[in-house]
């Protein structure tokens, strides 16, 4: 890892109005799990956590973490500059990545917790933390290999959160078996039973880190291609 890299990535993060619209997602996840909870009871409120926070509101954080410190050097051309430096690309992939998911774990798995703790299970709520850190770790990779590939990765990566994530995996059981999401609340599950059991759990944690791996390795790969050849 890099430390002037990570620290111009975090920079471009917090200067930008995608910083705002971070912040937003989990502030409107929490405040609904608030109001839900006062008119009902906290078991109301935490069964829209699972559909929820996980296939929307984390997904959407990881996009903007990740197409901020990627994204918009890959759209202006930028980039090239940037891997003209004698800096291994990987290094600059792991950087990035490790901003990304900074922001995802700090603006999305920590408002999961702080929702979840509101609805009064403190062992639910420590799984549901578990696992989107699990999910968001994922997430944050995914993305930052997409933002490497296009210059529309915030569309790309917004259809496939909308589409197979939350339209798909909430429509058929069979999804959980490809879908990040699932995969964190099968994690979950093992520190509280009452979260979804929708997958295998050695199959969750080997496919989380599988995505983790082969998204950061492509981003670098991605990188490396673009120093190569000189294009945007």
């Amino acid at each position: 890892m890099n430390g002037t890299i990570a620290k111009l990535a975090l920079q471009a993060l917090l200067g930008r109005r995608r910083f705002f619209l971070l912040l937003a997602f989990p502030v409107l996840l929490i405040a609904l799990v608030t109001l839900i909870t006062a008119l009902t009871d906290g078991d109301a409120a935490f069964d829209i956590l699972p559909g929820l926070g996980y296939p929307l509101v984390l997904p959407l954080v990881a996009i903007l973490a990740a197409s901020s410190v990627l994204g918009p050097e890959v759209d202006d051309g930028s980039i090239v500059y940037l891997l003209a430096k004698p800096v291994n690309r990987y290094v600059v992939a792991i950087s990035k990545w490790v901003v990304a998911l900074a922001a995802t774990l700090v603006a999305g798995s920590l408002a999961i917790l702080v929702a979840s703790l509101i609805t009064g299970d403190t062992t639910r709520a420590l799984g549901m933390f578990v696992g989107a850190v699990v999910a968001g770790t994922a997430y944050s990779a995914l993305f930052l290999a997409i933002s490497a590939i296009t210059r529309h990765a915030v569309i790309a990566s917004l259809m496939f959160v909308l589409i197979w994530e939350s339209l798909l995996g909430n429509l058929f059981t069979g999804v959980a078996w490809l879908s990040i999401g699932q995969w964190g609340l099968r994690v979950g599950h093992e520190v509280s039973a009452k979260l979804p059991d929708p997958a295998n759990l050695t199959w969750a944690v080997l496919a989380s880190i599988v995505v983790t791996v082969a998204g950061v390795w492509f981003a670098g790969d991605r990188l490396r291609s673009f120093s190569l050849r000189g294009e945007d």
